[in-house]
């Protein structure tokens, strides 16, 4: 049987070390069958992988600009072609929606209000595009109109539970995001909190976030808004 809205408190943890993607997701599928059944809590799992590109369930082998340059993974999660390496924080999200609401497109938004309040913390204003997914900052010094991309988000859901989860750029290697078209969108750059200036470490990333999470999902039960 599942917990009752707001119990127990959701876990968080950040793993050390770089994390093999196919071990992460392997994890992650155990740790929903878990959380479905009621043997363990929720959890949000900070992780950094080393080089390599995933493939979402809507991905276009022409996005793959690059085949070569890093493993590529095929995953379940929604969206397209995306980066993941060293430098970025991929938080993990594993919530059980039977309790939360039962509403994907609600628990989305929510990831999206979670990464614009991480990035107000260093002054960043992110913002959505109905159009496009992810969280975009204007760059004005890039000329009339432009956006980067800053964070990535890529959900799956089984059970009412969720996993996968989003993507913040802190200090990755940007010139990785060549090999494909992330996300499938043109037209648009990548950017990290230090290519916009910001002399921000993983800890004070993974503070922001933390603080951000709970003031959108609160640290257990259903999330506001």
């Amino acid at each position: 049987m599942r917990s009752a809205p707001g119990s127990p408190s959701v876990e968080w943890r950040i793993e050390p070390g770089l994390v093999d993607y196919e071990a992460g997701v392997a994890f992650m599928e155990e740790r929903v069958a878990a959380i479905a059944e009621g043997r363990a809590a929720e959890l949000v799992w900070l992780v950094e992988h080393p080089p390599l590109y995933t493939a979402g369930t809507s991905a276009d082998p022409s996005d793959l600009v690059e085949p070569d340059l890093f493993p590529v993974h095929q995953t379940g999660r929604g969206g397209q072609y995306t980066y993941h390496g060293p430098g970025q924080r991929v938080a993990y999200v594993m919530l059980d929606l039977d309790r939360r609401g039962k509403d994907v497109r609600a628990f989305v938004a929510a990831l999206e209000r979670w990464i614009i309040g991480a990035l107000a913390a260093f002054n960043v204003r992110g913002e959505t595009r109905e159009d496009r997914v992810g969280v975009w900052v204007r760059r004005p010094d890039k000329g009339d109109g432009a956006e980067d991309k800053i964070a990535a988000i890529g959900i799956r859901v089984r059970r009412w539970v969720t996993f996968h989860g989003i993507s913040l750029n802190v200090e990755p290697d940007l010139s990785h995001f060549a090999g494909i078209v992330p996300c499938g969108i043109r037209g648009h750059g990548v950017t990290s909190l230090v290519d916009l200036g910001l002399p921000v470490t993983m800890e004070d990333a993974d503070t922001a976030l933390k603080a951000g999470f709970i003031e959108v999902f609160g640290a257990c039960g259903p999330w506001a808004g």
